[in-house]
């Protein structure tokens, strides 16, 4: 079988939601042409669905290294490595005590690696607001709703961010307020 062959099979899986099975295919296909930029690159793409991003890391990796040419191919490392990124800085804001700053460098990262990351801007404006810089939550969270207008969590943090900003704004005119009298 040549890897063109394999290729297809791995396919056919894809069709029925199998990728564990697709990622095999390609494996094999790789294994027969191992030089072939593109086999790498679409086993990358069944390891990302899979939620396997080391793999898919590797293998997008390696097309790139094999074929700097194509942007499409360099785009998905990037998008693989903002969403490795992403990955660590949620486990960082969940750990305990909260990392946030080291997790706000990830974020900021994986923004610049994916601009269309919306995880990466929706964890940004969460830890943002947690660290009381509002405007520059309501800014991430403003950008996160932009990418995903339908998402629900987002919105409602966006709500709640505004919320508290406003609360603070009013408590600051009502201190200014005392002074003055």
């Amino acid at each position: 079988m040549d890897g063109e062959s394999c290729v297809k099979q791995a396919y056919a899986f894809i069709l029925n939601n199998d990728f564990e099975q697709a990622i095999e295919w390609f494996e094999r296909a790789i294994a027969i042409e191992p030089d072939n930029a593109g086999y790498h690159y679409k086993c990358a793409i069944s390891c990302a669905r899979s939620g396997k991003w080391n793999k898919a890391h590797r293998f997008a990796k390696q097309a790139v290294e094999l074929d700097a040419s194509h942007t499409e191919y360099q785009y998905y490392l990037q998008t693989i490595e903002a969403k490795q990124l992403v990955l660590s800085a949620e486990q960082l804001i969940q750990s305990n005590p909260p990392q946030y700053e080291e997790a706000l460098d990830m974020l900021n990262e994986a923004a610049e690696l994916d601009p269309l990351s919306f995880e990466a801007f929706y964890f940004m404006a969460f830890v943002h607001a947690e660290l009381g810089n509002l405007d520059t939550a309501v800014n991430n969270a403003r950008e996160a709703i932009r990418i995903d207008p339908g998402h629900s969590a987002a919105r409602r943090l966006f709500a709640d961010i505004r919320r508290k900003r406003r609360m603070m704004r009013d408590r600051a005119k009502e201190r200014h307020r005392k002074r003055n009298r």
